[in-house]
């Protein structure tokens, strides 16, 4: 593992655990251009077992939004009963911009020429 990969995987679980305590400090995306990231290393990151387990939350969370009377539901509500159905979507919605963030800076860094944005004067 990259000592990078390694960073960054750590400051995304610390920002998780602070969002389900209803902080959410981390922008990702401005995160990695600070840091200088490269394709490669928010590449590994988006197939790390960090990533994984957001994917797996963000699916969780809207499970239990979506509500239900079956068995699945029923763990979903023991889970997370004890955060607000408004709170839990802030919560997967915060979520998923960090996987979103992580897409996006990877697309950014595909090498290649940049297009010109054009500017009206």
């Amino acid at each position: 593992m990259e000592a990078y990969l390694i960073e960054f995987c750590y400051d995304v679980e610390k920002a998780i655990d602070l969002a389900f305590q209803g902080s959410f400090v981390l922008k990702f995306y401005d995160y990695l251009k600070i840091k200088g990231a490269k394709k490669r290393d928010v590449d590994e990151f988006i197939s790390s077992s960090t990533a994984i387990s957001i994917k797996d939350t963000v699916n969780e969370l809207s499970e239990y939004l979506e509500g239900g009377m079956d068995n699945n539901h029923k763990q979903l509500r023991e889970a997370y009963g004890h955060i607000s159905k408004p709170q839990a979507r802030k919560i997967r919605n915060y979520l998923d911009s960090i996987m979103q963030d992580a897409r996006r800076y990877s697309d950014d860094k595909k090498p290649g020429r940049k297009r010109k944005t054009i500017v009206d004067k």
